[in-house]
């Protein structure tokens, strides 16, 4: 499928070198779609930057269709690390004559970055973009996990039209469906309808507060590799270090915590899109938050270039196996742990007419901490979400 044909090229250089003989910034090492240069090969890339300058059902936050150019000028000042990136830059889509048809374009584009494992990092824009990455796992046939990084769930009504603060309940009913979990990272309680926080419960997602994700950040690294995308929404980031947002609060991540969480998501060998929204240039300070945003992204790239490929559903002979039983409970508990990187997995009961629909999901990612839960004759929290999905 050519692509080329839903973007517009950058109109400067990513980065030039102030000394051509050391070349070492990211922006040397990206091959861009430029006024001068023709759309790159993205097949044989191993992560593909695309920016969307959408915002028209963006919600308070008109101005954030300009982030995307600001966050690359501040990414492509950053140094590498220690990998040599295969990174292109594929330049903004277009943006069409309804905000329904950049949607499409972006569901194409993702789609055919998937295609080729090729991961898109793309660049908002509103969140409500998050509606038309889904639609590219829909579009694959990939039943999927979805994992935001918000302060709010962004449920929304049935009844009412999409926006960057109402898209979830649009994939949720959207129909054929392919979502299997959604998983909330450092929602504020007082941002959010309890009547939400009950449906939540309900539907068997996952959602973790702030104050509990930031007591041990080390649980969210599970979390992060269970999910095939992710949702970036810059409000959840403190006021303080992400300015760039009307609808930041004084409480939420700082910049350091929510870079270790990028991290964790580039290291996922499960993960295969991502996306950062609503960074609104207009209310920066000295570019504080789209530098902030660059070295999100540039953690995010340092752990994609650390992955282990150790999924056990792959070859689970390079497990070591651990069984538990648990007083009154009919089934064992069954333990993945890797000798490549020491991580755990469970491995949660399917119905045997559904084992392969949910190949990829009925071995949830755990910590050690799970299995000692198990250990004390008691089921962790995270193996029964799976099981009442999955049974």
């Amino acid at each position: 499928m050519d692509i080329s044909i839903y973007f517009e090229p950058l109109d400067f250089i990513p980065f030039e070198s102030s000394d051509h003989e050391i070349r070492h910034r990211l922006g040397d090492h990206v091959t861009a779609y430029t006024t001068n240069n023709e759309l790159p090969d993205f097949i044989s890339a191993d992560l593909a930057i695309v920016g969307v300058k959408e915002e028209r059902n963006a919600k308070n936050n008109l101005g954030c269709s300009e982030g995307p150019d600001h966050i690359r000028k501040a990414l492509y000042q950053l140094f590498r690390g220690d990998y040599k990136p295969n990174i292109v830059d594929l330049g903004n889509i277009r943006n069409g004559h309804a905000v329904e048809d950049t949607y499409f374009a972006l569901a194409a584009v993702v789609t055919e970055l998937i295609k080729n494992n090729t991961i898109p990092i793309i660049l908002g824009g509103s969140q409500d973009l998050t509606f038309a990455n889904y639609r590219a796992y829909e579009s694959l046939g990939k039943v999927m996990n979805i994992l935001a990084i918000d302060s709010m769930f962004d449920l929304g009504n049935a009844d009412q039209e999409i926006h960057s603060k109402g898209y979830l309940n649009k994939i949720i009913l959207h129909q054929p469906n392919f979502l299997f979990n959604y998983t909330n990272v450092g929602y504020q309680t007082y941002l959010v309808d309890p009547e939400s926080i009950k449906l939540m419960d309900r539907l068997y997602f996952d959602t973790y507060r702030i104050g509990k994700v930031r007591t041990n950040l080390e649980n969210v690294e599970p979390l992060t590799r269970n999910a095939d995308m992710i949702t970036v929404d810059i409000s959840a980031i403190k006021h303080a270090d992400a300015p760039a947002n009307p609808n930041a609060s004084p409480n939420g991540f700082y910049g350091e915590e929510v870079c270790q969480i990028m991290r964790y998501a580039g290291i996922s060998d499960k993960l295969s899109s991502i996306g950062f929204y609503e960074l609104n240039p207009s209310l920066d300070i000295n570019d504080q938050t789209a530098k902030l945003v660059a070295q999100m992204i540039w953690y995010f790239i340092e752990g994609f270039y650390n992955r282990k490929n150790d999924h056990p559903y792959k070859n689970i002979k390079e497990y070591i196996k651990y069984t538990v039983s648990i007083k009154d409970h009919k089934d064992q508990l069954v333990f993945y742990k890797s000798k490549k990187s020491d991580r755990w997995w469970m491995d949660v009961p399917v119905k045997n007419n559904l084992k392969d629909v949910y190949e990829r999901h009925h071995l949830v990612p755990c910590s050690y901490a799970d299995y000692e839960v198990a250990c004390h004759d008691d089921i962790p929290d995270r193996w029964w979400q799976a099981y009442q999905k999955l049974m």
